[in-house]
């Protein structure tokens, strides 16, 4: 009976040790004091020109699999970085978005720049990456200068500056917390940090 008792305690208090196996201050900090989102969501600032963002991806392709259905993810591109092309590059993300083929674009334009070293000077080069994998030459034409594309561009930098993103990659978690990269000694920390600040109020 004693040993069940301990073992009950120790059920019921798991939550609790879980909780504080992250700390703020060393694995995230607070940046906002709103409330956070209605919606448990994860921003991610990159940049297709960071080397730090692309040794990132496969922890954050292994990442969105594991968030609950209700967690949107999204990725928040940065113009700061490369001066004229870190614009493009962010004109590339933002049609990604619109075209909704982020998960095969974004890739292949990591490897363009990091794998393959390819010159990228302009639009048209990114216009032949989304060609290359399978996008309509006349729906990325119709996209790269539509309202819409304008309009999220506008609202990448915005996002940028409200949080005072000056370092990529930049994990923000519902809009509150933000993830220390300096506390992430492994993919399973990571994740199981992102998805403790996705349950945090």
């Amino acid at each position: 009976m004693k040993k069940l008792a301990v073992v009950l305690l120790a059920l019921v208090l798991s939550p609790f040790v879980q909780a504080e196996k992250f700390n703020e201050g060393t694995h995230y900090v607070v940046v906002s004091a709103l409330a956070p989102t209605a919606q448990p969501q994860v921003v991610e600032f990159f940049s297709f020109l960071c080397p730090a963002c692309y040794r990132f991806e496969p922890l954050v392709s292994a990442l969105k699999p594991k968030l609950g259905d209700n967690v949107k993810f999204i990725k928040n591109h940065v113009d700061y970085l490369g001066g004229d092309l870190g614009k493009v590059m962010s004109q590339a993300s933002a049609i990604a978005q619109l075209l909704k083929v982020e998960d095969k674009v974004n890739a292949a334009i990591f490897a363009a720049v990091h794998q393959e070293k390819r010159q990228i000077s302009g639009l048209s080069d990114i216009r032949t990456i989304f060609i290359d994998h399978g996008v309509d030459a006349n729906k990325f034409d119709g996209a790269a200068n539509s309202f819409m594309v304008k309009g999220n561009m506008s609202k990448l930098v915005r996002n940028t500056k409200e949080f005072n993103v000056r370092g990529v990659p930049t994990f923000i978690i519902n809009g509150k917390y933000q993830i220390l990269n300096k506390g992430i000694s492994s993919q399973e920390v990571f994740e199981e940090l992102v998805i403790y600040l996705t349950n945090k109020k």
